[in-house]
């Protein structure tokens, strides 16, 4: 089911949350198992046949933590369960996502004929690193002892399951336990419907108005120079008003339940170094490739060479995380070699005098904003060959059209892109604290202005009319 869908909208949001509010008055358990099961129905929609696998995975993960949390085990057994469940983990994701593209690749190697034909569950690879964490977390001894209703919520909560954030048990369970979560709040529905239609409106409006641009590079044609440049800055700013789209709409349906969702994009096209954009771009995966590969790994605690050695491994799999493709390993192997030079730069680079600065800064934007749209080339292309021959256009003047059409699409290009620089996210708009559990206050009582009532309706209108047919978000195939 999509969350941009008349069904999800009209129909499944309403009762999922008439129900969980009705039952909030009565118990404080039924609601939790309400939702859970809500979430497996949102699930099973367009992805029955995996149902079962991920009720198999919340059992298993759930007895896994179980032995590291309340068994009395010596330490080499801990360890033993704790890396029988993520293998567990990965095995089962390895066969779904990448048994296709290492039968491939071994047929392409000894000229074998083994074929792999697995139908990939949507959300796998955000409910799997959900449940690594927690795991590697209970064998830290960082995890309390949880009831199965709620753990079984954390891995299924539909807001989160099928594209991300990636959740933090520390963070969502106890949210889950509150009594208070269950009733209903006005001030926070509010706010989260504004947050869902913003969302509504970047996704049907915004990322799917433009998506007819991205053929221009990634079409059956080959494309002349500003073509592959359109196609590609198309591709880029689709990317990004999807992706924020299904983040906005993630947290505004979940603040209508009570519910505070970890932020998961942070405006990353005025980042000003690759650093910076991986503090804002996927936010929850980034920070679980630091904490639970990148700094067990070694991090930067053992000199440069290595801390490079790491960052590179972590955006190769990072890479491979997102695709079994060779063009998702390029694309983490670029990132992870941007990744190194911003660190050698900021450690071994000049000084930038002070009054150079605001240059510096500008340069530095820009810079970033390049490398990013060459490597979406790679993560849009459906193969190497595809992404290196548009490559070879944008970096060849000579095959120029700018023919009318191109200089209409290159001014659509540049209103995407003074959005997504200039105007205020949405966090910024609705003043979303996620860590404080804030959100809204300048809305709140007396202070309500007509005016944000009046513009939330029109985005939520127009959102509502530029729903399509069906038109997944990006990170689906993820």
């Amino acid at each position: 089911m999509l969350f941009n869908s008349y069904a999800f909208i009209f129909l499944f949001l309403p009762v999922v949350l008439a129900g969980y509010f009705w039952l909030g008055r009565r118990s404080n358990l039924a609601p939790v198992v309400w939702l859970a099961a809500a979430s497996l129905a949102f699930y099973s929609v367009s992805n029955w046949q995996f149902v079962a696998l991920l009720l198999a995975s919340i059992a298993f993960n759930y007895l896994i933590g179980y032995l590291l949390i309340a068994a009395k085990l010596a330490p080499a057994a801990r360890f033993a369960v704790l890396a029988a469940g993520v293998a567990g983990d990965l095995v089962v994701l390895g066969i779904f996502k990448y048994a296709g593209f290492f039968a491939a690749n071994l047929n392409a190697l000894f000229a074998t004929h083994f074929v792999v034909n697995i139908l990939l569950p949507v959300g796998i690879s955000f409910y799997t690193f959900t449940q690594i964490a927690f795991l590697v977390d209970a064998y830290r001894g960082n995890v309390a002892r949880y009831a199965l209703p709620h753990y079984a919520l954390f891995v299924t909560y539909f807001p989160h399951l099928i594209a991300g954030p990636i959740l933090h048990h520390k963070d969502m369970i106890p949210q889950f336990e509150r009594e208070e979560a269950k009733h209903p709040d006005g001030h926070l529905i509010l706010c989260g419907l504004i947050i869902f239609a913003i969302g509504l409106f970047k996704k049907t409006c915004l990322a799917d108005g433009i998506q007819p641009l991205v053929s221009l590079a990634f079409g059956p044609n080959t494309p002349t120079f500003d073509q592959a440049w359109i196609g590609a800055l198309a591709y880029t700013f689709q990317l990004y008003f999807d992706f924020s789209g299904y983040s906005d709409m993630a947290i505004g349906m979940s603040l209508m339940f009570g519910i505070f969702l970890p932020l998961n994009f942070n405006s990353p096209y005025k980042a000003t170094s690759i650093i910076d954009f991986w503090r804002r771009w996927h936010m929850t995966l980034s920070q679980f490739l630091r904490d639970y590969l990148y700094i067990p790994l070694g991090g930067n605690r053992h000199g440069s060479l290595l801390r490079y050695t790491n960052l590179m491994v972590t955006m190769l799999l990072g890479g491979l995380w997102h695709g079994a493709a060779w063009t998702f390993v390029v694309w983490g192997a670029l990132h992870g070699a941007y990744l190194c030079v911003n660190h050698a730069w900021s450690n071994f680079g000049p000084k930038i005098a002070p009054r150079l600065e605001g240059i510096a800064n500008v340069a530095a934007f820009i810079l970033t904003f390049l490398c990013v749209v060459i490597a979406w080339v790679f993560f849009r292309a459906d193969s190497m060959t595809s992404a290196l021959s548009v490559l070879s256009k944008m970096a060849d003047p000579a095959s120029i059209a700018l023919g009318r059409g191109e200089i209409v699409y290159a001014a659509f290009i540049a209103i995407y892109a003074a959005i997504a620089w200039f105007a205020p996210n949405t966090q910024e708009i609705m003043g979303y604290d996620h860590k404080n559990r804030k959100v809204g206050e300048n809305l709140e009582g007396k202070r309500l202005r007509p005016l944000y009532l009046y513009a939330a309706a029109a985005v939520l209108a127009f959102g509502i009319l530029g729903i399509q047919q069906h038109s997944e978000f990006i990170y689906f195939r993820f």
